[in-house]
């Protein structure tokens, strides 16, 4: 699992390339957990932050981002 301070040195083509990635096995796993086939459970949990991480920094790094004080 990476760390947001990882992929923050990568690109946002990296990043999005990534993330749908992350989407395409989180649908696999709903499907495994809908027919009783999901082994590690645990992985949806991983899988749905993974997805969170990836879009936070995607976010971030997106011009006009800078927290306006």
């Amino acid at each position: 699992m990476s760390k947001a301070s990882e992929l923050s040195n990568k690109s946002i083509e990296e990043l999005q390339g990534e993330l749908a990635n992350l989407k395409k096995e989180q649908f696999n796993l709903r499907f495994q957990k809908a027919t009783n086939q999901l082994e590690n459970t645990a992985r949806v949990r991983q899988v749905r932050r993974g997805i969170a991480r990836h879009q936070t920094v995607i976010n971030a790094m997106r011009p006009g981002a800078a927290s306006k004080e």
